[in-house]
């Protein structure tokens, strides 16, 4: 009998339209949790997730039968939705156009986790345009040069 093992992890990243920063402390934790909740119900297993006032980091497993690019829809779709439906911020929510996912080796799922979870720290001392560049350069996109996504 054949039997398929897949493991997958990925690091996905976006921001907000804009980089606002709409994501205040207050509202954090309520956005938090609702997209473990929503990626639970949907089968997308988050091992860890940071949201941050101008983006975002999730840590996910992917299955055999999920598409990266699904996901991140999936995730940012369903969100800026219920953001705006419960009027979580104002103005009008979104999600910057486009995102980041960047494979992750199973020997390295714990300093990503790490990572994710003390995003609060590391953005005392780097902006997250900063820190987007450094992940760009690291998976070899040129020299770390951004779209308008995360552009100065």
């Amino acid at each position: 009998m054949l039997h398929s093992h897949v493991r997958l992890f990925v690091h996905l990243v976006w921001s907000t339209k804009n980089r606002e920063p709409y994501l205040t402390r207050g509202v954090r934790p309520s956005v938090h949790a609702h997209i473990l909740q929503n990626a639970r119900e949907k089968g997308v297993d988050v091992e860890c997730m940071s949201v941050q006032v101008d983006h975002l980091h999730l840590l996910v497993s992917l299955r055999s039968d999920q598409k990266v690019d699904e996901v991140a829809k999936l995730i940012k779709g369903e969100s800026s939705h219920w953001i705006n439906s419960e009027n979580i911020v104002k103005p009008k929510f979104s999600w910057q156009r486009g995102y980041g996912a960047f494979s992750i080796s199973p020997s390295h799922v714990e300093a990503v986790r790490k990572y994710i979870l003390g995003q609060d720290e590391h953005h005392r001392k780097r902006t997250f345009a900063e820190e987007y560049r450094t992940i760009l350069k690291r998976y070899g996109f040129a020299d770390g040069k951004t779209d308008e996504s995360v552009s100065e």
